[in-house]
């Protein structure tokens, strides 16, 4: 059964909650630690989850202009790793990642309601987009998890559930 796009908004937020989860705690110092210059700190991974989530929503759905054209250079996973570290404050961090969300709500919202050219195909590349961006967050969320208690000594929040949630290779994912 596909699941509707209701359901994988709702399946997509858990997700950033749970993100959320794993850095509002931390401090800036955790956020900017690197184990060396050929690896991601936890703040460039949560500036990529949006960042893809944009690139998404930009070049399938609605050719959405940019929220922060730097943060969208910087967050590219084209970015070499050992320029991965100049990393922005928490605000705008989390700006970023709640603007990002906003319009990725707001389009799918438009897909759903027909509001498109198209909107039967749109449906199937709404469905697939959250799909994607829901698995890719929580893609993400495991290594920012291993670094939280690996290297912060940090617990873990109890992983989320739902009925569209399976653990695949040690990953949460919605596997349609």
């Amino acid at each position: 059964m596909t699941p509707t796009i209701a359901q994988l908004l709702a399946e997509y937020d858990q997700a950033l909650s749970y993100t959320d989860q794993l850095w509002t705690d931390l401090t800036a110092e955790e956020l900017r630690w690197r184990p060396d210059e050929n690896a991601s700190a936890i703040g460039w991974h949560l500036g990529h989850q949006p960042a893809v989530a944009h690139y998404l929503v930009r070049n399938l759905t609605a050719a959405e202009p940019s929220l922060d054209a730097e943060l969208d250079a910087l967050m590219d996973s084209a970015t070499a790793e050992p320029d991965r570290g100049d990393l922005p404050d928490r605000g705008r961090l989390q700006d970023y990642r709640a603007g990002v969300a906003e319009r990725l709500r707001f389009h799918i919202a438009n897909i759903d309601a027909g509001k498109v050219g198209a909107p039967a195909q749109l449906r199937i590349v709404a469905v697939t987009l959250l799909v994607a961006t829901i698995n890719h967050e929580y893609q993400h969320d495991k290594w920012i998890g291993e670094v939280r208690t690996g290297a912060h000594g940090r617990d873990l929040p109890d992983l989320p559930t739902s009925e569209l949630l399976q653990m695949i290779d040690g990953y949460n994912v919605v596997a349609i």
